[in-house]
């Protein structure tokens, strides 16, 4: 089977272990909406801080007060990455999804017993033992290399094993053994054999498995600033709501660096959780009622879009705004009426924490409030929108109207390429390339 690469991401980043099974599309329109499961999955948090929801304020146009904004209260002066600390960390992660073993720390590594100082060359030798330790785990792991998913089977063979389960791409198993071709497996609620050469183990995992898991800093306090070092000293690049799900791409003593619309930044590591995503296998009982649910949510959202939508979308705005109602009609999909309304309101302004569509919004707020006028109610929050709906298979699939969702951001597609979102205070609502970041997942509602 050809390799095609699928973004795929597990949802749900919790203060404990949370199994899901979220994220396959029903095809609404004529466009490829794949059987993919970018939200079935687990996320292992390391952190043992609960969270308490917190709405956020909806005020237009109102700025958010010092003292509301947590941040560290450590200055940190002199801050040294530490050595491969968020590869270690996914690690562990991946250790824990599978149950993969590690191999005890080997002797001669520590201080020698004559209490004499240790050479460079000891220094050597101990980076080289983590090395070995690292690609050890990574031989244990199963993970698939396919179009879109590889059956899972009771038994080593297609024509007497029945299928149980589905294990999707970059999706990742423990290795238990190999019988015929077949590898025995352990993914999630799921044990069985999938045909090994669809996927890969042993050395051909070893560099494959550091990218299959995704670490994400999920927020913990009412408004967190990103800033541009790793320093309460730096300037402040953006905010970030409660509950937003960041993208971690480095971890340093106290503090991550994170992605944002404004760019990247780094987080004291006091107000987010730290996890790391990945996706396992899917059984065919969690696959039936993930899919009648999704039906269920599709159809309450048309029903609810054909009862009637809004007449006008903000009436204290001096400006004349067509009707959600004016979009919808026999010969557009709601997805593409979605898309039209949207673009209307390009060169309004970015108020962080609002959802004026006319007087200012955020990036969720925007999306939250269109959707609004076609009667489908949706979080305020970036990092809630990556759940809602049906998964799309890549951008490259997107339709009018999908939720395009990135780390700390969502934007709603346009078609050609392109998403209307409300950007940042300086640019506010407008329009973008939809490649224009790494797109986390895509989101089909109608």
């Amino acid at each position: 089977m050809q390799k095609t690469t699928i973004q795929l991401l597990a949802m749900g980043v919790a203060a404990a272990v949370t199994v899901g099974g979220t994220g396959i599309s029903v095809n609404a329109s004529a466009s490829k909406v794949t059987s993919v499961l970018p939200s079935a999955g687990i996320s292992y948090a390391l952190t043992g801080d609960s969270v308490s929801l917190s709405n956020l304020a909806d005020d237009n146009g109102t700025e958010v007060a010092e003292n509301e904004i947590e941040d560290s209260a450590v200055t940190i002066t002199e801050t040294t990455p530490l050595a491969s600390t968020l590869q270690e960390n996914i690690l562990n992660d991946i250790q824990k999804a599978t149950g993969a073993m590690i191999p005890a720390e080997e002797p001669g590594t520590g201080e020698p017993e004559d209490g004499t100082a240790e050479e460079p060359a000891e220094d050597s030798e101990e980076e080289l033992t983590a090395e070995q330790q690292e690609e050890e785990r990574f031989r244990s792991l199963v993970i698939a290399q396919v179009n879109d998913y590889v059956n899972v089977r009771d038994n080593p063979s297609e024509e007497e094993g029945e299928i149980i389960g589905k294990l999707y791409d970059d999706s990742v198993g423990t290795f238990i053994e190999e019988t015929d071709g077949w590898y025995k497996i352990k993914s999630g609620s799921v044990e069985g054999y999938v045909k090994g050469e669809y996927c890969v183990t042993g050395e051909d995992a070893v560099e494959l498995a550091k990218e299959v898991g995704k670490r994400i800093a999920t927020v913990t306090t009412t408004t967190l600033k990103v800033r541009s070092g790793p320093s309460t000293d730096d300037e402040v690049l953006g905010l970030v709501p409660i509950e937003d799900e960041l993208v971690v791409t480095e971890e340093l003593e106290g503090w991550v660096k994170v992605s944002i619309e404004e760019g990247d930044g780094y987080v004291s590591r006091d107000y987010v959780e730290l996890s790391t995503e990945f996706v396992e296998a899917e059984s065919k009982a969690e696959e039936e009622a993930r899919l009648k649910k999704e039906e269920e949510a599709r159809l309450a959202a048309l029903a609810q879009a054909k009862k009637g939508t809004k007449k006008s979308s903000d009436s204290s705005s001096s400006k004349s705004y067509n009707s959600a109602a004016s979009y919808t009609t026999q010969a557009s999909s709601i997805g593409s009426a979605v898309a039209s309304y949207a673009q209307q309101f390009v060169g309004n302004p970015y108020v962080y924490g609002g959802s004026s569509l006319t007087n200012g919004t955020d990036c969720s707020g925007f999306v939250m409030s269109v959707y609004a006028n076609f009667g489908v109610s949706l979080p305020h929050s970036s990092g809630a929108d990556r759940s809602v709906g049906a998964a799309v298979d890549g951008l490259a699939n997107a339709q009018p109207g999908d939720i395009v969702c990135y780390s700390g951001h969502v934007g709603i597609y346009i078609g050609g390429g392109q998403i209307v979102h409300a950007s940042s205070a300086k640019t506010g609502i407008k329009i973008s390339d939809a490649g224009y970041r790494q797109v986390l997942s895509v989101r089909r509602i109608f």
